[in-house]
């Protein structure tokens, strides 16, 4: 004969496993997602404008790493500067590790991603020249891998006109097949150097017609 006291024990006890399962399943897949590469400092404009090329001959994938906007937006892609016509993972049906091939490049290819913000009908893309703005919107940085997301190229949209908070982190992606580069610090000094003899020049040449 089952008491009463031995019923609400079993209960009890089923009820601890579920919630130590529960528990488990939330840890575990929490520990699946490797932290997101973080913008330094919000706040001001990136200085850093990246150039994205494939970097073999491949699909260009995208993985889909989360979005704080409250903007509705879709990623896109061109490659040589002809958009591929491929555009998905919006921030308001996607979830983390949710992948689209935007479309095929051949190795050294030109890759600009872009986002099209459908509430404001603005579009940014990771090349600052072609924004309208003439604001840089992206921020991007290596990332290790996880569970989910497999290691590459992170890269996180700001979406707001001129920079908005300059948060970078409304729409975040990472990338697989996609080589990064940036002006290393010496070739920053020489260009520096480069433009200030160029207004040298130009200075002694205004100052010489005058004369």
């Amino acid at each position: 004969m089952i008491t009463l006291h031995h019923t609400v024990s079993r209960f009890a006890f089923a009820a601890t496993i579920a919630i130590a399962a529960t528990i488990g399943i939330v840890a575990s897949s929490a520990q699946a997602v490797t932290t997101l590469p973080q913008y330094p400092t919000r706040g001001k404009e990136n200085p850093v404008n990246y150039t994205f090329t494939a970097a073999r001959t491949g699909d260009i994938t995208a993985w889909f790493t989360g979005t704080t906007a409250s903007y509705t937006e879709n990623l896109g892609l061109m490659i040589n500067g002809v958009a591929t016509g491929i555009t998905g993972l919006s921030n308001k049906t996607s979830v983390y590790g949710d992948k689209l091939v935007l479309g095929r490049a051949n190795a050294g290819d030109s890759l600009v991603f872009f986002t099209n913000v459908s509430t404001t009908k603005k579009t940014y893309y990771s090349d600052a020249s072609l924004n309208a703005d003439g604001v840089n919107h992206v921020f991007s940085a290596g990332y290790v891998g996880d569970a989910k997301v497999p290691a590459g190229t992170y890269v996180a949209f700001e979406d707001l006109w001129n920079g908005g908070d300059f948060n970078y982190f409304d729409e975040t992606f990472v990338f697989d097949n996609v080589a990064t580069s940036v002006p290393e610090p010496s070739s920053w000094a020489l260009m520096v150097v480069g433009f200030g003899m160029i207004g040298f020049a130009r200075r002694r040449r205004q100052i010489a017609v005058a004369a």
